[in-house]
């Protein structure tokens, strides 16, 4: 019963803008990734990963010039991947999706907001195949990205991660207007959602034995 008691009056202690922001933040999150489809080979997926790292950061006895990632792997998309569908935009699997938007292969979908921003990732395993995935911009996602939330070409090539605003130094002005709109409107609606809750420990706490 101790226990039964604890957990309502936690229910209750819990802040409501917490939930309202993070339910804003996973209703307003948007990525733009690119995927590889292959065959069921790890081999296979890890060859051409390697290969496009290779793009990315040429051996010194190759002697030739650095890709940018995303045209490496842009590249890699228009040669290799069996989705007919992406593979002519060079694995584009949308512009700024938001989350839940590739309802096909969940699997992908949710790498789509956890692998890391701007490195190749894979293989990932689904019906149709294996894949490779690069994000190239993500937002509402700082739990994984910090303050950045896209790469953009540097002058050599080199992917440079900036913030919303693009300048390479990223602020948390982004989260900061977020909380705050989630503070604002739960001032407005959540008033009576803590008293409801309030008045429901209150009962149970009534029906509870002290010594229980």
């Amino acid at each position: 019963m101790k226990m039964q008691q604890m957990s309502t009056l936690s229910m209750v202690a819990q802040s409501p803008f917490d939930k309202i922001e993070n339910d804003f933040q996973a209703l307003t999150r948007r990525v733009t990734a690119y995927h590889i489809l292959l065959p069921k080979s790890t081999d296979a997926a890890l060859k051409l990963k390697q290969k496009i790292r290779n793009r990315v950061n040429p051996p010194k006895s190759l002697d030739r010039p650095p890709l940018y990632v995303i045209d490496a792997f842009n590249r890699a998309a228009q040669m290799y991947s069996l989705d007919d569908e992406t593979k002519l935009n060079g694995g584009l699997l949308g512009d700024m999706l938001p989350q839940g938007a590739c309802r096909r292969v969940p699997e992908l979908d949710k790498a789509c907001f956890e692998v890391p921003l701007g490195h190749v990732a894979g293989p990932i395993e689904t019906d149709y195949g294996y894949h490779l995935l690069i994000v190239e911009e993500r937002t509402n996602c700082a739990q994984i990205d910090g303050i950045h939330s896209k790469i953009v070409r540097g002058s050599k090539n080199e992917a440079v991660y900036v913030g919303p605003s693009g300048k390479e130094e990223g602020s948390d002005f982004s989260r900061l207007a977020v909380q705050q709109l989630a503070l604002w409107t739960g001032v407005f609606v959540a008033g009576g959602i803590v008293a409801e809750l309030a008045a429901k420990a209150a009962e149970a706490i009534d029906v509870i034995p002290i010594d229980a």
